[in-house]
Parts: C-alpha cells; sequence; structure tokens
C-alpha cells in the first residue's frame, strides 16, 4: 500500500496567511526604505548641482547668488533697448545681460526648463504644491509662509524641481554670521525648496522626529527617521553667496547623515 504525503487544503491557507500578515508587516517599511535612500540621495545631488552653478557663475559671469543685482524678468534696457519685459519668469534671462538668478541658471544648467510660477493656475501639475505653503508655514520664526504664486520653479535634467522667490537677489551672508531663525527672517526671499521627485507625491517636506524642532535652530536636536511620515521629498534651501545650504534642521540631518 502507498502512502500519499502533502498538504491539507487548511494548512495551506493557514501558511498563505502568515506570509500576508508578514508581508502586510515589512513591505512598507522596505518601501520607505527605498524611497528614504533615493530622496537622500536625489536631495545631496540637486544641492551639490546648485552649488556648482553658484560657484561656475561666479568663474564664467563674475557674479553668484549674493551679486544677482536683478530679479528674474527684469529686462536690461541698456543691452537689450527694452522698456518692458513679457518674460516675468526670467526663462530668457541671459547671465551676461541680466545679474538674475534665472540669468544664472540658464547659463550654468544643462537639461533644465524653467516652468513658470508655481500654484494653482499652474498648467504643469504643480497645483500639488499648494500644501507645503501649510507645512513650511510653521518652520521659520519669523518667517511668513510661502505663497507659491510668488515662486519660479526649474525643473532639472534629473526631474527634480527647485524653486525660489520671484524677488530673490542680493542674497549675502557677512562674514561669521550662520543661518538662523534671526537670519531667516530677514531674508526670507532667499529661501526656496527643492523636491526631489517633481510633481510626484507625497509633495510633503521632511521633518524632524520631534516635534518643534524643524526650525534652523542650532540648539534643537533633530532626527529623520527613515519613514514615510518625516522622509518626504520636499527640502526647504537657502541661498546665499555660491552656495545653497538646508534652511531647516531636518533637510540639514538628510544631508549630513548618511542614513
Amino acid at each position: 500500500m502507498t502512502k500519499k504525503f502533502g498538504f491539507t487544503l487548511a494548512e495551506v491557507l493557514i501558511t498563505l496567511g502568515i506570509i500576508g500578515v508578514v508581508a502586510a508587516m515589512t513591505i512598507p517599511t522596505l518601501i520607505a526604505n527605498t524611497n528614504g535612500a533615493k530622496f537622500r540621495s536625489q536631495f545631496k545631488k540637486t544641492i551639490s548641482t546648485l552649488n556648482q552653478a553658484g560657484l561656475m557663475g561666479l568663474a564664467q559671469y563674475d557674479f553668484d547668488y549674493a551679486g544677482a543685482t536683478a530679479v528674474c524678468g527684469t529686462p536690461n534696457t541698456a543691452a537689450e533697448g527694452q522698456t518692458s519685459n513679457a518674460d516675468t519668469t526670467g526663462s530668457k534671462d541671459a547671465a551676461t545681460k541680466e545679474l538674475s538668478f534665472c540669468g544664472l541658471l540658464n547659463d550654468t544648467l544643462t537639461g533644465r526648463t524653467n516652468l513658470g510660477f508655481l500654484g494653482a493656475s499652474n498648467a504643469n501639475g504643480y497645483k500639488d504644491y499648494k500644501a507645503i505653503s501649510q507645512t513650511m508655514k510653521g518652520d521659520y520664526t519669523g518667517v511668513a509662509g510661502l505663497t507659491l504664486s510668488n515662486y519660479i520653479a526649474y525643473s532639472m535634467a534629473d526631474g527634480s524641481v527647485v524653486a525660489f522667490h520671484k524677488d530673490a537677489k542680493e542674497c549675502a551672508l557677512a562674514p561669521g554670521n550662520v543661518i538662523n531663525s534671526t537670519w531667516l527672517a530677514a531674508n526670507s526671499k532667499c529661501v526656496g525648496f527643492i523636491d526631489v521627485n517633481g510633481v510626484t507625491l507625497p509633495n510633503k517636506e521632511v521633518t524632524c522626529e520631534t516635534t518643534g524642532n524643524t526650525t534652523n535652530d542650532p540648539s534643537q536636536v533633530c532626527t529623520v527617521p527613515n519613514n514615510a511620515a518625516h522622509m518626504t521629498d520636499i527640502f526647504p534651501v537657502v541661498f546665499h553667496d555660491a552656495t545653497v545650504e538646508p534652511a531647516t534642521n531636518a533637510a540639514k540631518y538628510v544631508l549630513t547623515t548618511s542614513k
């Protein structure tokens, strides 16, 4: 008589149930870790690219973010014979004529696209950034929340988005000074953000694990756990001189740590 070995239906269902429970517990963590690593890497890459642009602008055109004396889209009447300028977003600014953020980025970045102003009326889908004005508003002492319609955005070659205030110019940090809440309050138009994956969700600002530790206050200790609640895709940055650096402790933590 031959004996048959196998599993009963009940045993198979129980095994599948256990596998399902384990997967439900581990997959979200794996996804969060993967996204966190991607966001961290992309932020470091983008901020490095912007720093290179500042240095290149200084070397090739003799001005950087501090030396930008005009806002984007300002007509250079002496050089171009213009009395008005329909290109208010600065997409046509040239570093040899307009000493603006847009002129600098237009002539130092390859593969970039000027997206124009952000906000609900933007046809490129960036109306999803409406949440930024809510989340970033509480992150600076004395600095108003972002009104997206005042921000000009650039899409980088790798898909990340960089945004800065339309009136950004002359962003300089005096020797010996540091970026803190007081400096940010006085230079709020030098603050922008990087969204490392463009319009793709979650479109949320990176935050510290401890409530209230998102301001750039050196006395506050910040850690950003690698989870979907804190390690997200938007990083506040500040432009000054030839440098772009994190504007909050959360963004600084991500830039200066490996995991």
